[in-house]
């Protein structure tokens, strides 16, 4: 019987993950699309043409306390500084699509 149990709930376990896990899994490739059109005359290959320090390389991030979703997403959303707000400009979801890609490269160093 316990068996059973432990079957059936891995079952369940498996079920979840595969019918779940890509409805909430964010579009990095149409992260990069938003990326190409609207950031990277500012921040081509994960740089900075106004302000070098505060590229998107993962240290940088990391320095400047952005290295986490919420932290980009706000950022694009909101702007700071120079950077302009984009949530005139783009849908909610296209913004954390961005925002993953942006962390996405910044782990592969942007190549």
């Amino acid at each position: 019987m316990k068996k059973i149990i432990v079957l059936i709930l891995f079952t369940f376990c498996l079920w979840i993950i595969n019918f779940t896990l890509p409805a909430m899994a964010l579009d990095t490739q149409n992260g990069a699309e938003v990326f190409s059109v609207h950031c990277a005359g500012c921040h081509i290959n994960g740089g900075n043409i106004i302000r070098r320090g505060k590229n998107l390389k993962k240290n940088s991030l990391k320095k400047y306390g952005m290295d986490s979703l919420e932290a980009i997403t706000n950022i694009v959303t909101n702007g700071k500084n120079n950077m302009s707000a984009y949530k005139e400009r783009l849908t909610t979801e296209e913004i954390q699509n961005v925002a993953a890609y942006v962390l996405e490269q910044a782990e592969k160093n942007w190549k």
